[in-house]
């Protein structure tokens, strides 16, 4: 098991609507504002199981700060067994009871279905892509990946 941690900076947006009397819905608009944040990006590369898992937690678990936003990104994570969910959960409550927020990204087909099927997935933010999951944080990177 790999595990790579990134700080990025970046910018909060803030989502803004215009209504205009000629258009229906209204319109949704970003605005950014010149606030700069960090969020912490780990990525995990292989198998997160019993042998792997209070590793991954013991490294994710003190990155968890007040009010900070973390990216977990998993698309080159194969397998996960319970004790990954386990993992998954004490490090979403670690960073929620910090009035953090963590957000899952690249989660292979049957991850997402064993948590989803598990009711895990209900706890979590779950993205496709880096910028999805950056966008879903309400942040934009402000220096390249």
């Amino acid at each position: 098991m790999d595990i790579n941690i990134k700080t990025l900076q970046v910018t909060l947006l803030e989502s803004t609507t215009n209504v205009d009397a000629n258009k229906v819905p209204p319109v949704h608009e970003e605005a950014s504002l010149d606030v700069l944040e960090q969020v912490t990006v780990v990525e995990l590369v292989g198998d997160i199981d019993g042998s792997t898992a209070s590793v991954v937690q013991g490294q994710v678990l003190p990155l968890a700060q007040t009010g900070g936003k973390m990216l977990l990104d998993m698309t080159q994570v194969p397998y996960m067994s319970s004790a990954g969910l386990r993992m998954l959960l004490s490090v979403y409550r670690q960073i929620t009871a910090k009035d953090g927020q963590v957000v899952l990204v690249g989660l292979s087909e049957e991850i997402q279905d064993t948590m989803s099927i598990t009711g895990f997935l209900d706890f979590f933010t779950a993205r496709e892509t880096l910028d999805a999951g950056l966008e879903a944080l309400k942040v934009r990177a402000a220096l390249p990946t």
